[in-house]
């Protein structure tokens, strides 16, 4: 029998581990967004139509695909840099973000025609170029953001994400019950967006320290490409799935999946995001001391296993209970594809976790390049399950991320601390 006096050990060394800290902060600020989402989906299910879920789908895989390069590894170069002169990084890192985002506010509104007539459909230019317009606001406290995570504070990371998605949301209901369909998805993103900003702003002292300045843009682009290059492929995979079936099995058919996807993920997404937040930043922190470095990583895998792992297979199981009763009966066919995307989720923070200790140790190329492939095998995968409408595409993500996720996560695991040296970090 376990005695009192382990409980009392086993709690204390957990609330003395900072990686539990931090995710127990994202942990929470992803499950107070999410409850709010939840409210979010239900009123979104019933006031739209599988039409108007699909125009949205489209609108926010364009944005999202454009959005990765604000995900390019500049604030991850933040993170990870302990230089010298690291003042003068954060002001060029800061100029340069300016010159992207603006950069990709016009390259947004400039593809918005092409994919209307991609589609056919001129009703997607507005709402694609309304949602660019968060690329002129973030910068203003995007080096902030990452001075935050680098400082291991993700209790102002939680808070501000929680904030602004629970306002995004209450906004989203209002927006649903007064009618405006595919906007009720589109504008509370653009008008939660200054909530994010702000609070980053006055969470953090530093401000920029001289005038426009490219001083460490070829360091920061050297570090970045292959970070970069793998948020690129993730973007790929994570949307060209919507792209495939918008195109070529059509919107509503778009739609019925959008809302599945939505629907079965959104809890294990919430998850994951809260332990890749929490454990990258934790495992830079540890990059001295290998065996600390070693046994977090292992740590962060049983933590995945323990918490993600009996959440998906419970809503997988009751997706049939609770979809009719709370979405409504229009959705009842989108159970099948719930199930399997929700399915999909459990090999995910694993590979996540495995790509987060291979860049801690200086190799995202070798990321990349695994990203790469990967990506290549799930497009094919797609292209045969579109085959099948909806249903066959769900059943293309599953088998591909069962299939080559583990085997990627295995074999980081016995690279990094079987066959790299501790002087390597």
């Amino acid at each position: 029998m376990v005695s009192v006096e382990r409980i009392s050990q086993f709690v204390k060394e957990s609330l003395e581990n900072k990686f539990i800290r931090n995710f127990g902060w994202m942990g929470g600020s992803e499950f107070f967004s999410r409850l709010s989402y939840v409210f979010t989906t239900v009123t979104l299910a019933r006031c739209l139509t599988q039409y108007d879920y699909g125009l949205a789908a489209i609108v926010l895989t364009v944005n999202e695909l454009m959005q990765v390069f604000t995900r390019m590894g500049i604030g991850v170069k933040i993170i990870q840099s302990d230089q010298e002169d690291f003042d003068a990084l954060c002001n060029s890192a800061y100029w340069l973000n300016w010159c992207v985002f603006i950069a990709l506010f016009i390259t947004q509104c400039l593809a918005s025609f092409g994919v209307a007539r991609f589609y056919n459909d001129p009703q997607l230019i507005l709402p694609i170029c309304t949602i660019a317009l968060i690329y002129l606001i973030v910068p203003i406290s995007s080096i902030q953001a990452s001075l935050v995570l680098k400082e291991n504070r993700l209790k102002v990371t939680a808070l501000t994400n929680t904030i602004q998605l629970t306002v995004g949301n209450l906004m989203a209901i209002g927006f649903a019950l007064a009618g405006l369909g595919m906007w009720s998805i589109i504008l509370p993103r653009v008008l939660s967006a200054p909530v994010w900003v702000y609070m980053f702003y006055t969470s953090h002292s530093w401000r920029p320290t001289s005038g426009f300045s490219t001083k460490y843009w070829g360091e920061i682009l050297k570090f970045t490409k292959n970070v970069l290059g793998v948020q690129l492929l993730k973007a790929l995979r994570n949307n060209i799935d919507y792209l495939l079936i918008g195109r070529f099995i059509g919107i509503e058919q778009l739609g019925i999946y959008f809302f599945a996807f939505n629907a079965g993920l959104g809890i294990s997404l919430s998850i994951i995001n809260a332990i890749n937040s929490a454990l990258f930043p934790h495992l830079c922190s540890l990059r001295s001391n290998w065996e600390k470095f070693r046994q977090q990583y292992f740590n962060s895998l049983k933590t995945i296993a323990l918490i993600l792992v009996p959440v998906v297979v419970l809503q997988a199981s009751l997706a049939s209970f609770y979809v009719p009763i709370i979405f409504g009966q229009k959705w009842i066919i989108a159970i099948p594809v719930l199930i399997l995307i929700c399915l999909s989720a459990i090999p995910r923070p694993f590979a996540d976790a495995a790509s987060n200790v291979i860049v801690a140790v200086g190799r995202p190329d070798i990321d990349l390049r695994w990203n790469l492939i990967f990506t290549t095998l799930f497009m094919g995968a797609l292209l045969i399950g579109v085959r099948w409408q909806a249903l066959g595409v769900a059943i293309a993500v599953l088998a591909s991320h069962w299939l080559f996720l583990p085997l990627y996560t295995l074999w980081v695991s016995r690279f990094v601390f079987s066959r790299m040296q501790p002087h390597t970090t």
